[in-house]
């Protein structure tokens, strides 16, 4: 199979990218947002951790270069977790390892504990299980950076909803999605430390980025509307029994320190590491410190 196609997944064709189907054990790697893409992490490791492993990244149903979804039809977060499982078969695989991004940590647990003979290792990198409290955690940082920039009355409006107990999830999380837009470019710093190693976007152009991000949106709205991605998972943690690292920046702001602890505490066989000088994003701020510490869990967790 050559990388880069659209495959027919439960109805919908979604966009993959795929490394040496040959190799003999597989990871399935999970992006965030809602509605990120796996376009800057396949750039920086699908080669990288192809050389040991089946590589598998695909663009979320109704995402980035996956087929659009439409105001009408039928979508919510189980059709994401489906979608895992119906390339798992697809692809003729009967076990793989998960990476789950950020957002994609949060699809990952709920794969596991929905499909836990379908998945042999899971790496968390900078994930959120509950949004609110990564909400919370990023409104900080905001505030932060805005006192950074003199910004004075966006940090006291951030400050302020941080003591709004009253602010339901949803609410605080599009709160924060609102206030973090008066730093223009510079938002992009209440995620990434390093900034070296960003992908190259120009394999396409404004007008098909302008496209994929317009898709992106409506997943991210239909998904908001729906409203289960604001349910909190820190229960389902005491759920998984495979083994898990959880990977996080040492400047990321996503897994806050009760999310952390959580994971600590209630994961069986979990173990945790965090990357040096860099924020929410290791796969290309950090990417061969990513790659081989990926290489090295699963090689020595699936070799016990």
């Amino acid at each position: 199979m050559e990388r880069g196609q659209l495959v027919d997944i439960n109805g919908k064709k979604l966009y993959v990218e795929i490394s040496d189907v040959k190799k003999e054990k597989a990871i399935l790697y999970l992006h965030g947002g809602p509605g990120e893409g796996c376009f800057d992490f396949t750039y920086h490791q699908i080669d990288r951790l192809g050389k040991d492993f089946c590589v598998i990244a695909f663009d979320q149903r109704g995402v980035l270069r996956s087929e659009g979804i439409d105001d009408v039809e039928s979508f919510g977060l189980d059709d994401l977790i489906e979608d895992c499982e119906g390339f798992r078969q697809y692809l003729g695989i009967d076990k793989w390892s998960v990476i789950g991004h950020s957002f994609g940590g949060y699809l990952a647990l709920l794969y596991a504990t929905r499909y836990p003979k379908s998945v042999e290792a899971i790496i968390f990198e900078g994930p959120t299980f509950d949004f609110r409290l990564t909400a919370k955690a990023l409104l900080k940082k905001t505030a932060d950076l805005c006192a950074e920039y003199e910004l004075f009355e966006v940090q006291k409006r951030c400050l302020s909803l941080l003591q709004d107990y009253s602010c339901q999830t949803r609410e605080l999380v599009e709160n924060y999605m609102e206030e973090r837009e008066h730093l223009g470019e510079d938002r992009m710093r209440i995620y990434t430390h390093n900034f070296d190693h960003l992908p190259d976007t120009s394999i396409y152009s404004d007008e098909e980025w302008d496209l994929f991000y317009t898709r992106s949106e409506t997943h991210y709205e239909r998904l908001s509307e729906e409203g289960q991605i604001f349910v909190s998972l820190l229960p389902l943690l005491k759920e998984l029994d495979m083994p898990c690292l959880l990977m996080m920046g040492e400047h990321d702001a996503v897994t806050c320190p009760i999310q952390l602890k959580a994971y600590e505490k209630d994961v069986r066989l979990g173990k945790t590491y965090m990357v040096p000088a860099c924020g929410h994003t290791p796969h290309y701020e950090a990417a061969d410190v990513f790659s081989q510490m990926v290489t090295d869990f699963l090689k020595g967790a699936l070799n016990e």
